[in-house]
């Protein structure tokens, strides 16, 4: 059998016919095809520009190819990218310590990807509720909110109310209860002596940046300590950042038991993700319960240290909350003008245009044709998620051709 050789020479339109049969059809890109990026900036492989304002769904909190984090990426390559969890690397023990001081917690279980820090947080949420709080075998419950994204796996889609997620992949891991999100009489009424512990993304992204009454974390947080349960926080899109301060959570001064983390804590160079809790909580582990080849690999470790050292300065929390006023302002202006409305915290904005001006797929075509990628999330609502790298006029930019595609 020969092989037909690799063609690096294609047009983008080429490329995405070659894509659209050669590939699984499990997403729905725009039609654009990157291949330089720097900064804020992508550019397609016919040298057109874009401006990014996705930002990978915030896995490029630092910008495209940020220099300390790619000289951070070299210097490892230099000297070893993979051991596994067999030996021990000079650069975990370094990045669990940064996380912990950042995070106000303790401990750090390291792996790749966001589904799986769930996953394992799911899994430690069981297994304490067994050893420390004495449930029955095999009774355990997790209470999360309707709404939610939290991954794509099995046992997380089986407590989606998104049916596109759902559909056609069951039987279904038992185990959880649904409440309606931003409800805290509704998790109460949930939570009874078989709860392990409450699962709440502090701002639901995917759902359209839905952001929760003020109150409702801290409410989440005393509900859990009065009923002896775990209070676990998903920020791997929300936190780093993102929405002004470190993490979503500190908006209102709560600690979680756990904290999961991922996207932007690879640097948009590796995928990295964590769990990073309290010792008694992560102690419950033992060698052999759980582990993954990857996680906490030395180039992993690196580059998430490089991360949390970008982070420790401030500089990026105080450019989100700066920078998020300067957004907000621009949607107040759009709104009924072609959006219905928005929510917004931080550089990060679920933005509701009319219908009757396009679905949210529409209006990301239209600004693609105007050099902007966003994307669009359910019917007629878009993400803005740019790099906390952005500048003012970058950002204006962008709301102005916002409101050119909306007219």
């Amino acid at each position: 059998m020969t092989l037909t050789p690799v063609r690096t020479r294609r047009s983008s339109e080429e490329l995405i016919r070659a894509e659209e049969t050669t590939l699984a059809h499990n997403y729905h890109p725009l039609p654009v095809v990157v291949a330089r990026a720097e900064g804020v900036w992508v550019e397609d492989v016919e040298g057109r520009r874009y401006l990014d304002m996705l930002a990978g769904y915030s896995a490029l909190n630092f910008g495209h190819r940020h220099p300390g984090l790619i000289a951070a990426a070299h210097r490892q390559l230099d000297e070893v990218t993979l051991t596994s969890r067999a030996f021990h690397n000079d650069r975990l023990a370094g990045f669990a310590e940064g996380l912990a001081e950042l995070t106000g917690l303790e401990m750090t279980l390291p792996m790749n990807t966001g589904a799986e820090a769930v996953e394992s947080a799911i899994k430690v949420a069981r297994k304490w509720a067994y050893e420390v709080k004495g449930v029955a075998p095999d009774r355990a419950t997790i209470v999360v909110a309707d709404g939610n994204f939290h991954g794509r796996t099995t046992t997380i889609v089986s407590f989606s109310t998104d049916e596109s997620a759902r559909a056609g992949f069951g039987p279904f891991t038992p185990g959880f209860r649904v409440v309606p999100y931003n409800d805290l009489a509704a998790i109460e009424n949930a939570i009874d002596e078989t709860t392990a512990a409450v699962l709440i993304e502090p701002i639901q992204g995917e759902a359209g940046v839905l952001i929760p009454d003020d109150g409702y974390l801290a409410g989440v947080r005393e509900l859990t300590l009065k009923a002896g349960c775990l209070f676990i926080a998903d920020e791997i899109q929300s936190g780093l950042g993102r929405t002004g301060t470190t993490l979503a959570v500190d908006h209102e001064s709560v600690v979680p038991d756990m904290l999961l983390l991922g996207k932007a804590l690879g640097g948009g160079i590796v995928p990295v993700s964590a769990v990073v809790a309290r010792r008694d909580v992560l102690g419950v582990l033992r060698p052999g319960e759980h582990g993954s080849t990857f996680g906490g690999n030395p180039l992993s470790a690196a580059v998430g240290s490089a991360v949390v050292d970008l982070l420790a300065t401030g500089e990026f929390q105080r450019r989100a909350a700066d920078l998020g006023e300067v957004l907000r302002e621009g949607l107040t202006g759009l709104t009924g003008k072609g959006v219905v409305g928005f929510r917004a915290r931080g550089l990060w904005a679920g933005v509701d245009v009319d219908p009757a001006v396009g679905t949210g797929r529409e209006i990301s075509e239209r600004l693609m044709a105007e050099g902007i990628l966003v994307k669009d999330t359910h019917g007629s609502t878009i993400r803005l998620a740019p790099p906390l790298t952005i500048t003012r006029e970058e950002l204006e930019s962008a709301l102005a051709s916002l409101e050119k595609v909306l007219g």
